[in-house]
């Protein structure tokens, strides 16, 4: 799965300190001085590890003033984890575009890696890794949007409305999910491989290894004392979260209780270093103070309430759906040709992406068509335009007809198309286009009591699952070299031309 990632996506390559970093901490010899060196080369980076190790978060007994005596203090690991968790937040803060909120990202990111330390405190488990693995244990969801954004606005709209697993969602869109792609962008950064695994079964802890058992739990408590504060079921997450702790390690009811307090006052400290408004985040015991007090001004009764919940849930799903519906709409304009109703070059190309990726990853056949209608422009200087814009929704509906289910065609420009042709071999891509070069030929359009007929050069291309290799571009070249060659061997004819080995 990790090579498929890969090729599906191009991962962000990592800031040039954190390879530093890295680099230097990997070394068997590395002093405090060389990574002190490294990290004072970027001043405002520099005040922010010293803002961190002296605050309440450390509660260190004396003044921390430099890196070499942070290192000392907090050790080569932990100050590392720190400096590169400013890095990377850094480096993926991107602008709100309108479809994905990056400050809501990270704010909760860096609650979570607050969570995570703290608990482990409460439960006596130390590990310098955790803040890291914590902050960007969802970090796939944002390469997921930065690299296929239009895909992922559709995760978070089915997410929104049907409340599935966002996983489920992902896997059934994409072939993986967020876990496995920032897994796999840890390891291209060069992470150690404990960041990557922990991460890739963070909402999995049924498979993960036994060893990364405790980390992974830790995540997935981090994340739910997380939506206690940014999600809409607080008090569930709050007891789910006690019935999960409680027994397995014998604590206190009232000891979570103070945790998930602490958890908004260490934030909103933590949160500030990483230059991240914290907005109104208060602990949770007075936001609940002060939802009881909001009921007792407006003295509604327990009926009352539950009517109006269940009315605003009503209409918020109702809005949710139509939301979802106008998004499928808009998706379909910007992906339709307006003359023929056929899909256009911009979805041709997002769609062969996904065909290529989804025969490489199954091993499966896959085969393609472009065909241009021969002496067209004859047809529009003889009969004029509009007579040739009825010639093309004419032949659309023709091909459309012909074809199957599973395949889809687009007007890729002018008087061209292409047939994407899943799970089909070559030759039964040749029968199919040979069938349709007849019915074209057949085909009569009528425009003002004339009858006009066209004939159509085909050219086709297909990936056989025993060649090593099928790359987007390569099968689009061919299939175009091939309908140029029936256009030079006399048109109204079918050529195949073989995928280079």
């Amino acid at each position: 799965m990790p090579i498929l990632v890969t090729k599906d996506l191009k991962l962000p390559s990592p800031p040039a300190i954190a390879l530093r970093i890295l680099e230097a901490v990997k070394k068997n010899d590395a002093s405090f001085s060389d990574l002190a060196r490294i990290i004072e080369v970027d001043p405002a980076l520099t005040a922010k590890i010293l803002k961190v190790a002296n605050s309440s978060f450390y509660s260190m007994a004396s003044q921390v003033n430099t890196i070499e005596k942070a290192l000392s203090v907090l050790g080569l690991n932990v100050t590392k984890n720190i400096a590169l968790s400013f890095v990377i937040a850094k480096e993926l803060v991107v602008p709100v575009d309108g479809g994905f909120d990056f400050n809501s990202f990270w704010k909760r990111a860096v609650t979570s890696a607050v969570s995570a330390e703290l608990l482990a405190a409460r439960l006596s488990y130390r590990n310098d890794d955790l803040f890291v693995s914590a902050l960007l244990q969802d970090i796939g969801v944002l390469i997921l949007y930065l690299c296929r954004s239009d895909e992922y606005r559709q995760v978070l709209d089915e997410k929104r409305v049907s409340g599935r697993p966002i996983l489920d969602i992902e896997q059934r869109i994409f072939g993986f999910d967020h876990q496995e792609v920032g897994a796999e962008l840890l390891l291209e950064w060069g992470l150690p491989t404990t960041f990557a695994d922990t991460i890739r079964h963070h909402h999995d802890s049924e498979g993960c290894p036994e060893k990364l058992r405790m980390q992974v739990d830790l995540l997935h408590w981090s994340s739910m004392l997380t939506s206690i504060y940014f999600g809409s079921r607080s008090v569930e997450m709050g007891l789910q979260l006690k019935a999960e702790i409680c027994p397995r390690f014998k604590i206190k009811e009232e000891a979570i209780d103070l945790l998930i307090d602490m958890v908004a006052e260490k934030s909103v400290e933590i949160l500030s270093f990483f230059e991240i408004d914290s907005g109104d985040m208060k602990p949770f015991s007075l936001l609940l103070q002060d939802a009881n007090e909001e009921l007792r001004r407006i003295n509604l009764s327990y009926e009352q309430l539950v009517m109006q919940a269940k009315q605003a849930r009503k209409k918020a799903e109702e809005l949710a759906t139509e939301l979802l519906e106008a998004n499928v709409k808009l998706r379909e304009m910007a992906f339709r040709d307006g003359l023929t109703g056929l899909y256009n070059y911009r979805y041709f190309q997002e769609l062969m992406d996904r065909e290529v990726s989804r025969s490489k990853r199954h091993h499966l056949g896959l085969s393609l068509m472009l065909f241009d209608i021969d002496h067209f422009k004859d047809v529009n200087d003889t009969y004029g335009h509009p007579a040739g814009d009825q010639v093309l929704r004419n032949l659309a509906e023709l091909v459309q007809s012909t074809m199957r289910i599973s395949d889809i065609v687009v007007r890729y420009g002018g008087e061209e198309f292409a047939v994407i042709l899943p799970s089909t071999d070559l030759p039964g891509c040749k029968v199919f286009a040979t069938r349709l070069r007849r019915r074209v030929e057949e085909m009569e359009t009528v425009v003002s009591g004339m009858s006009i007929r066209v004939t159509i050069s085909i050219g086709v291309t297909g990936y056989d699952t025993a060649q090593n290799s099928l790359e987007k571009a390569v099968m689009i070249k061919t299939a175009d070299s091939a309908l140029y060659a029936a256009k030079n061997r006399g048109r109204n004819r079918v050529e195949v031309e073989l995928l280079p080995a």
